[in-house]
């Protein structure tokens, strides 16, 4: 009995030490497995990382490789352009404007000679939209002023362009208004008629409006070609300490001294207002009057015209010499004194806008 007992004992200890080796060498395999399975998933991971890492790479290089493409290929259409010309002939750059400018000044005469010495003048620049979609000019209203590139399109002597340079003969001087008609080096001055008829200018922006700007302080004449606009930067546009000659200085020299309307001035306006409200850059009679008195306020008369006027100081005394500014299709009359004071007298509508 006792050894049955005994060997029934031995019999469960071996059971359960079979039991136990078994449990434990299921848990060691499980946990093999386990870690395998996530090894191998670490494994694949990194793989598709690594292949999606190489991707990227190549799509990068591709690109930097077509812009590099693309680059040459533009350069070598611009040589190959170049190059077709023969000695002889000029090359020529692929220009045309992209706005046109609606200004307060109908003709050249009366058009400021710098900007922003006639802060009313008032000008509206709309570009094509066929050129320039209005978006481009999103963000332009954030600034005070801007720099607008133009063409002096109404020069008298633009026909000399198309000539050989030798049979143009462009003046290489030109007469200074400040000097009484001295003479200086035309790229000494900012005169009009230059090699390349380009203006460049400064004026303040009131507002933008889909595609148009409205400016003030302009020195452009109506139906001015603009080339480009740019913003106004004061830490790089104004330059501290900048030199010009003397004569730049005497900002007296065309001022005059006073200007006065006559009686019937301003009732002969009013009458003529309705004709012009429509279309007008100003909201009443008594702004354009502003305006009037602003422009006059410097002579605008031509070089010639002072020079005459100084040889017959008797014709001057007797004030006949009648002048004439045009200011949105409306002709304005004025005299000069002997003492330089200006005297409007009159005005008329010579062009009825927007008829």
């Amino acid at each position: 009995m006792v050894s049955m007992a005994s060997s029934t004992e031995t019999s469960k200890w071996l059971t359960l030490s079979v039991t136990l080796t078994l449990a434990t060498v299921s848990a060691s395999a499980a946990v093999s497995v386990y870690f395998w399975s996530k090894r191998k998933a670490s494994d694949s991971d990194d793989k598709l990382i690594k292949e999606l890492q190489k991707s990227l790479k190549e799509s990068l290089e591709k690109c930097a490789a077509e812009r590099q493409g693309r680059i040459r290929a533009q350069q070598d259409l611009r040589k190959a352009m170049l190059q077709a010309k023969t000695d002889n002939s000029e090359t020529i750059y692929p220009m045309a404007p992209i706005a046109i400018i609606r200004s307060c000044f109908s003709t050249r005469n009366g058009t400021p000679r710098q900007p922003l010495i006639v802060p009313l003048a008032r000008a509206e620049l709309t570009f094509d939209t066929s050129r320039v979609p209005p978006s481009s000019l999103e963000g332009l209203e954030e600034y005070s002023h801007c720099w607008i590139i133009y063409v002096f399109h109404l020069n008298t002597d633009l026909d000399k362009l198309w000539k050989h340079p030798s049979r143009s003969k462009l003046k290489a001087k030109v007469r200074v208004p400040r000097l009484k008609g001295e003479k200086r080096g035309l790229f000494a001055t900012r005169s009009p008629h230059r090699p390349c008829p380009i203006g460049l200018t400064v004026a303040k922006v009131e507002s933008v409006q889909g595609n148009s700007i409205l400016l003030s302080g302009v020195d452009l004449v109506d139906g001015t070609p603009v080339l480009d606009v740019k913003p106004y930067l004061p830490y790089c546009d104004s330059i501290t300490g900048a030199l010009v000659p003397n004569w730049v200085k005497m900002d007296d020299m065309l001022a005059v001294g006073s200007v006065d309307f006559s009686d019937d001035f301003f009732p002969t306006l009013t009458r003529c207002w309705p004709t012009m409200v429509k279309k007008s850059l100003y909201k009443s009679p008594e702004e354009f009057q502003s305006l009037i008195k602003q422009v006059l306020s410097w002579d605008i008369r031509s070089v010639s015209q002072r020079t005459q006027d100084d040889e017959e100081p008797s014709r001057n005394k007797c004030h006949d010499t009648i002048y004439h500014l045009n200011l949105e299709g409306l002709d304005v009359a004025y005299r000069i004194k002997l003492n330089g004071n200006v005297i409007v007298e009159d005005v008329t509508v010579v062009l009825i806008t927007g008829a």
